[in-house]
């Protein structure tokens, strides 16, 4: 089977096996290149035809693409050139690892993909900052026609803004050609905020098929008018450079020669990527991308990304239909299109490095907000996809914050907020910094920290991370024990709704925290410590319920009768096997939950109709009963699905218009897998599968280049030498 083959294969397979959940939610911006929070690409209107593509900021980055079928030309992508018809849209599709869009003109259909192996389990695929772009075309009648294809990508991919100048340049890889594009200046690190596009290193296309595509970095207006008229690039590039963007700075452009389409489908496809170098600068180090880890080139991995590109979409097909079954299985349709709708997103707004000593390290951006680098309660909603898919990423995160607040320099007994702003972590920002306790989240920080530490140690079975920084947690544990339990007027993670004293759901936070500290004592075999901590732990629980309970519910604040909110942080006592809670409290809260929703959901307490999206996916896993969840969960989809607000999904907004109110392209939203975790079963099946390639070493060492399959999976797909043990459920099917 030769290789177009093969891949129409896998395609057609793709569509058959993958439950069509996204088929019925209209994601409020589409994800089509999404890396890391500076290569990240979005559509924000239905039709891939009705607007340009803009990065998450919602910045233009344009990229623009044409058909030429026997002579005339058609549009699929992009507004430009408006005087060219655009191809019609018949449908979308949205899964965890692709973006898949179906157009008709005439007698062709055209399926255009956007599949960016962004798989957690493995940290070296996750890591690599390509997307490929597919089309596949074929002949809806009995003739055969004429087909190309064009696609232009603009400069501004590789600029802050509009009026910085860049250069372009071609190369060979082997037997294939790239362009590149990059700044003039190349301020490597040189800028830290929200609102900002990365204006350092270089932007890629790369065309692994030499003998069908064309590559030229071209004047966009003429390339796309000689296109539509003779169906080819001009016959120069243009040389005048530097330039600017606002200037006419050159576009980096495609042709690809179909031949003759028929009704077998004819699949082709091209390469985009960005090598920025140096990624982070952490603590005045600056760090590499995680995949350059081993030493490895751009070259080299420009390589690999062709050479494996069969593979990695087989993989992708495969783990995208395993993932949307269970996510469906776990929580219903509606549920499961949400995530998926997430999980790029989440693991889009990190980007994945290597310490100097290879540790992979995980940066979060607070996109849309104020910018913070690794804040620790934006990485807290975020824990449930990286507890389940990959605990590395999250320890990732939580390591960087264990180190500087084990420095002298982090004075206070509680735990840091964040790092710094992206991308420079080299010390806190936000509120008092390192200068002041005054606008702090000391409870909130501290909290989260404790819980995830426990959260790792189930997800990885081991409690290495615990006892590296055992003393540190000790503090913590004893700072919470002190102030947890009616916390002081201070912010929490909520914060733009203000201080609030007296906080009830932030209570929960520090009495589960101590409890955790207190299994974290017990896995670590000091029982006198465990039992100390759990007494204090059970004793605070006993004395929270007699200080919130407002007749049929709980309050807000201990001292506010008549006031409710959402206590989603009581979801970790049934997600870790704490059991401080009774049952019954989460069952009251549901009940009334249940009576207080807004058509578009559940508000996060009573002072405003705002909520977050990801809170009420915690709310809704305390229900008993899956009606119950799903109850919470359809006005949630309502929202995504009908918000006018069209950039990537939104966590804040309004229950009553469905209209964002701050934040866009976040991490947090990662934190509706929360429910895939509340099944234990599940929770170990996905966890243990990155588990075991973490450790590499195996008593079994497969050979390079067979196939396997999970032994509860009619799926297989092929892996590296010595990733996979026999007795991890999986088995060997034969050759590829």
């Amino acid at each position: 089977m030769n290789r177009s083959a093969l891949v129409i294969a896998l395609l057609v397979l793709s569509l058959a096996v993958i439950p069509q959940v996204t088929a019925q939610l209209r994601p409020p911006s589409t994800p089509l290149i999404v890396h890391d929070p500076y290569f990240s690409v979005w559509s924000a209107t239905d039709s891939l035809t009705d607007s340009e593509t803009k990065h998450w900021t919602g910045a233009s980055q344009p990229m623009s693409g044409l058909l030429r079928v026997d002579g005339s030309t058609y549009r699929f992508m992009g507004k430009e050139p408006s005087r060219v018809p655009a191809m019609q849209q018949v449908s979308k599709l949205v899964t965890p690892t692709r973006t898949i869009y179906d157009f008709e003109k005439g007698a062709i259909h055209l399926k255009l993909t956007f599949f960016t192996p962004a798989l957690a389990y493995d940290l070296t695929v996750l890591s690599r900052p390509v997307t490929y772009i597919s089309w596949d075309v074929s002949s809806v009648d009995s003739a055969t026609h004429a087909v190309s294809v064009y696609l232009d990508c603009s400069s501004l991919l590789a600029v802050n803004t509009p009026y910085e100048s860049v250069v372009w340049s071609r190369a060979k890889v082997g037997d294939y050609e790239l362009l590149s594009i990059g700044s003039s200046e190349q301020p490597v690190l040189g800028a830290s905020g929200d609102d900002l596009r990365i204006n350092w290193g270089h932007f890629y296309f790369a065309a692994p098929d030499s003998s069908n595509e064309r590559l030229g970095a071209v004047d966009g207006r003429e390339a796309r008018q000689k296109f539509s008229t003779d169906g080819a690039l001009p016959d120069a590039d243009q040389l005048d450079m530097p330039a600017t963007p606002h200037s006419g700075a050159a576009v980096l452009a495609s042709t690809i020669d179909f031949g003759n389409v028929g009704a077998e489908p004819v699949s082709r496809h091209l390469l985009v990527a960005y090598d920025d170098q140096f990624s982070i600068e952490y603590l005045y180090r600056k760090l590499r991308p995680y995949w350059r880890q081993d030493g490895s080139n751009f070259a080299g991995l420009l390589r690999k990304a062709v050479s494996e590109y069969e593979s990695l979409l087989q993989r992708s097909i495969a783990f995208d239909k395993e993932l949307t079954t269970d996510l469906e299985a776990a929580g219903g349709r509606q549920y499961a299109e949400l995530s998926v709708l997430a999980y790029r997103q989440a693991i889009g707004a990190h980007k994945l490095v290597a310490d100097a000593d290879g540790t992979p390290l995980f940066f979060s951006k607070e996109n849309f907000s104020n910018g913070c680098i690794d804040t620790v309660d934006v990485f807290y909603p975020s824990a449930p996809l990286f507890l389940l898919l990959n605990p590395k990423l999250l320890e990732g995160q939580m390591k960087p914050i264990l180190d500087y607040a084990s420095l002298p320099r982090w004075r206070w007994p509680f735990a840091p907020h964040d790092l710094g702003t992206y991308p420079l972590a080299n010390g806190q920002v936000y509120g008092g910094g390192e200068r002041t306790e005054e606008n702090q989240m000391p409870v909130e920080e501290t909290g989260n920290m404790l819980i995830l530490t426990l959260a790792i140690a189930r997800a990885e079975g081991n409690v290495n991370l615990a006892r590296s920084y055992w003393p540190l947690l000790t503090r913590w544990a004893d700072y919470l024990r002190k102030k947890g339990l009616d916390p002081e007027n201070q912010l929490s993670t909520d914060d733009f709704a203000g201080h609030l004293a007296h906080n009830s759901n932030l209570s929960i936070k520090a009495i589960e925290a101590v409890a955790s500290y207190a299994e974290l004592a017990r896995l670590m075999g000091d029982s006198e410590r465990a039992t100390d901590y759990r007494n204090t732990a059970k004793q605070m629980a006993e004395q929270w319920e007699r200080m919130a309970s407002d007749g049929d519910h709980y309050r807000l604040a201990f001292d506010k009768t008549g006031t409710w909110s959402q206590k989603y942080n009581l979801v970790w006592d049934r997600v870790l096997g704490l059991n401080l809670f009774d049952r019954s409290i989460a069952r009251k809260e549901m009940s009334f939950y249940l009576l207080h929703q807004n058509e578009f959901g559940l508000p996060l307490d009573n002072r405003k109709t705002y909520t977050k999206l990801d809170w009420i996916v915690w709310t809704a896993t305390l229900a008993d009963d899956p009606k119950e969840f799903q109850a919470l969960i359809a006005p949630l989809h309502k929202y995504a699905d009908q918000t006018p607000s069209r950039v990537p999904l939104s966590d804040w907004y309004d229950t009553k218009d469905a209209k964002q109110q701050g934040f866009q392209a976040r991490s947090v939203v990662g934190g509706v897998f929360i429910r895939m975790l509340a099944d234990p079963v599940r929770w170990h099946k996905w966890s243990s599968q990155a588990n075991l390639l973490a450790r590499r070493r195996q008593s079994f060492r497969p050979l390079a280049g067979q196939a396997w399959r999970r032994r509860d999976s009619g799926f297989s797909w092929p892996v590296p030498v010595g990733m996979l043990t026999v007795a991890s459920g999986w088995k060997i099917v034969g050759p590829l």
